[in-house]
């Protein structure tokens, strides 16, 4: 019997948690590796009271590959909406912060979870510790996620507000990878903080897996204005060690532009333009394009299923 194919997924948020309800779909081994400097809502409350990680990705995460009833899965997704102490929680989050204590740390917490939801895979907070992102311009520095969020126009460059350990688990899993996959999700602040420890970009520049970016579909207010798919991928290589991204899934439909409409003068994001030919020539990246999206609720979002039946596909027919 052939073994399964093992897959490295770094990311967070909703665009990590659409792409892993796909793959888990296929017999893939994947670990999914989620960034924890987070500091918003209910997340960024529980961080600074128990002085612990950011625990709120990680519960998203923990549901979108959930195999279990869809009750236990509302649960978990309620969010209590009385005012009081709990107001905004959503049961994930207590029940994680909860099993740091009674399990030492949020990696142990994960794995009790993710046995509870019978997950197949593996999922891994970046760090055991409590960080903070910090982005550094000429004027001035932005503390947390939220501030850098805002500011990322006048910041040269992200950095933790102190070095972070990480795992021997997780360097382990990078080093034996068939494929390394960058989620579509917030650029700067789900995505480039996995490539700011020192051990992940080591780890990478010595696997011998190709390193795959899923783009996302549109933009994100604030963050990628204006961003083009090359765009994304010039922000991942400077931040990268000594690889680049070798391949890109992006998405190559039109989007209804009623829909398209919308999103523009409700929430001012636009479709990321895929500009195959200068990402294939200038950035030498090989460029997996297709219809990958779907409409949710009105909302654009990658189609879990066919975006991850794209990457089994690349990896069952070794795509060079």
């Amino acid at each position: 019997m052939q073994k399964k194919k093992k897959v490295v997924v770094f990311g967070g948020g909703t665009g990590l948690s659409c792409l892993l309800s796909g793959l888990k779909l296929f017999p893939i081994e994947v670990t999914t590796v989620i960034a924890v400097s987070d500091n918003g809502s209910s997340t960024g409350i529980l961080k600074e009271e128990l002085d612990i990680p950011a625990v709120g990705d990680v519960g998203k995460v923990l549901l979108s590959m959930a195999n279990v009833d869809e009750d236990f899965v509302n649960l978990l997704q309620y969010r209590f909406s009385k005012s009081g102490t709990l107001y905004n929680h959503p049961v994930r989050n207590i029940m994680l912060a909860a099993l740091i204590d009674m399990k030492g740390n949020l990696t142990e917490a994960t794995k009790y979870m993710s046995t509870l939801l019978n997950i197949s895979g593996t999922v891994l907070p970046l760090t055991e510790e409590k960080v903070d992102l910090v982005g550094k311009g000429d004027e001035a520095e932005f503390f947390g996620e939220e501030e850098v969020s805002r500011n990322i126009k006048d910041i040269n460059r992200l950095t933790y507000d102190h070095d972070i350990s990480v795992s021997d688990e997780i360097i382990q899993k990078v080093m034996e990878a068939d494929l390394i996959i960058f989620s579509p999700g917030s650029l700067y602040t789900s995505i480039v903080p996995h490539l700011l420890a020192k051990d992940v970009i080591d780890a990478i520049d010595k696997t011998k897996a190709p390193l795959m970016y899923v783009s996302n579909l549109v933009t994100q207010p604030g963050e990628t204005d204006d961003y083009k798919v090359s765009d994304h991928i010039k922000i991942l290589n400077m931040y990268l060690g000594k690889r680049n991204i070798d391949y890109v899934i992006a998405n190559n439909a039109v989007i209804d532009e009623e829909i398209l409409l919308r999103y523009v003068t409700t929430e001012n994001k636009k479709a990321v333009t895929l500009d195959s030919k200068y990402i294939a020539d200038e950035l030498n990246t090989k460029v997996i394009e297709d219809d990958i999206f779907s409409i949710e609720n009105g909302k654009v979002r990658h189609d879990s299923l066919k975006t991850a039946y794209i990457i089994f596909s690349f990896l069952m027919d070794g795509i060079k």
